[in-house]
């Protein structure tokens, strides 16, 4: 486990420094995560089209299961990086393990509610005749996973905090690879079929949170870290990332809804929608790799009581921000001509992605401003802020996006509906920056 460097004043260069040596091996691991679901969509392909859509229906639900408890990383990285700020390396780790603690609790009871119900949500999700007994079997199968799959996102947060980005990409590499050869041996070497695949990401998944758990574990003897359960601790975690359960709940209500209203256009704008927002989630993880890097520099400067250390590091975050925008709006405007067609040779299709795609590409250094002050915010936990500027942007798309067929709008404009959410967070999120009441100094918020 390594230590932060110290906090200290310093010019644009170190800034540029820190960020680049942990934002490059978070977009790293970033992207390893969705290679998962690729992974086993590619071998349990070959067994047949209903165990593919079962696949697809299951893995929906758990993405959508796991995503909810993001905070777990958010809220933990932030905290973290605030007691190694201050110097206090063994308080650190300790709420490092109240974030973990409060993992464990979190997955037991979801296994404990997808288990015994795993049938029932393939009713809910419209799954065929054919598809939904794969599903169930495959649903039921991952719950056991769901408890590893949280302990990673707060451990990761707690290795963020400690400004180590490394460890985390070489688990979600090893995962990765572990996770490939356990579905081939498990799903045609011992031809247990799709439960097979279930069973490799599990053994993946809990091999990754082992991992973890032994460099946390290890980090906190070090330290003379208490491993025990706390009860005040755990509630203090809680209570932590409630706001940013409300602010990921928003999002996924954006996200949950433009789906809902491009599939209303027709077949070839939800297709086209589908390609758009692919492309778009991949422009994110580079994204946020920026914003993981904020919530780990801004806790560790307010904790060490540098306010302006943080007024700075915002600064050139914003610009680092609004630069990869540019950078990716630039790649997406130069490659859709070979990006399109890799997804749908359909000239419908591809007649509907194109002008999202560009709208998409224009507005990326807008959305490089959103992602980097969010992950600032987050390292002051300024997580109440964002979850009520989240709200009104969900509640302002809403009727404009359920509309939008009526009014006889295509994907074209619900995608600049889209921007215009992200138009309104980089409002919500500049003013908060800059009227610095997001500045609190010290170990604890």
């Amino acid at each position: 486990m390594t230590q932060a460097p110290e906090t200290a004043k310093a010019g644009p260069r170190k800034h540029d420094r820190e960020i680049i040596a942990l934002a490059v091996p978070a977009f790293g691991a970033l992207v390893a995560e969705p290679l998962f679901v690729m992974a086993d969509s590619a071998i349990v392909g070959h067994l047949g089209t209903a165990q593919l859509a079962g696949l697809g229906i299951a893995s929906s639900v758990l993405t959508t299961g796991v995503s909810i408890f993001v905070f777990l990383a958010y809220a933990t990285t932030a905290a973290v990086a605030r007691r190694v700020g201050a110097g206090d390396l063994r308080a650190a780790i300790r709420q490092g393990m109240d974030g973990i603690w409060l993992a464990l609790l979190l997955g037991a009871a979801v296994t404990a509610l997808l288990m015994p119900t795993a049938s029932a949500f393939m009713d809910v999700f419209g799954a065929s005749d054919t598809a939904a007994p794969y599903a169930a079997t495959y649903l039921r199968v991952s719950a056991l996973g769901i408890p590893a799959m949280l302990v990673v996102l707060a451990a990761t947060g707690v290795l963020r905090g400690l400004q180590n980005t490394r460890t985390p990409l070489y688990v979600a590499v090893g995962g990765f690879l572990a996770n490939a050869v356990l579905n081939v041996v498990l799903v045609y070497g011992l031809d247990l079929g799709i439960a097979g695949s279930a069973w490799g990401t599990v053994t993946a998944q809990w091999g990754m949170a082992a991992v973890y758990l032994f460099v946390v574990v290890r980090g906190a003897r070090a330290h003379g870290a208490s491993l025990r359960p706390d009860a005040a601790g755990i509630r203090a975690s809680a209570q932590a990332g409630a706001p940013l359960l409300i602010r990921t709940l928003s999002l996924r209500g954006i996200l949950v809804i433009a789906t809902a209203v491009a599939a209303r256009l027709g077949d070839a704008d939800i297709a086209a929608h589908q390609i758009v927002l692919g492309l778009w989630s991949l422009l994110a993880f580079a994204l946020d790799a920026i914003a993981i890097a904020g919530q780990a520099i801004i806790g560790r400067y307010l904790g060490a009581n540098d306010a302006e250390g943080a007024r700075e590091a915002c600064r050139r975050m914003v610009q680092w921000g609004i630069a990869s925008g540019i950078v990716l709006g630039l790649l997406v405007v130069l490659t859709r001509p070979l990006f399109i067609p890799l997804f749908s040779s359909d000239s419908a299709v591809q007649d509907a992605a194109l002008p999202a795609l560009l709208i998409v590409a224009l507005s990326q250094p807008i959305s490089g401003v959103v992602f980097v002050l969010d992950g600032v915010l987050m390292g002051a936990g300024d997580g109440r802020y964002l979850a009520w500027a989240m709200v009104p942007t969900l509640a302002a798309f809403t009727p404009l996006a359920l509309l939008l067929p009526v009014w006889g709008g295509g994907l074209t404009a619900l995608w600049g509906l889209m921007v215009f959410t992200m138009v309104l967070r980089m409002t919500a999120l500049w003013l908060r920056s800059r009227s610095g009441r997001w500045i609190v100094t010290g170990a604890t918020r």
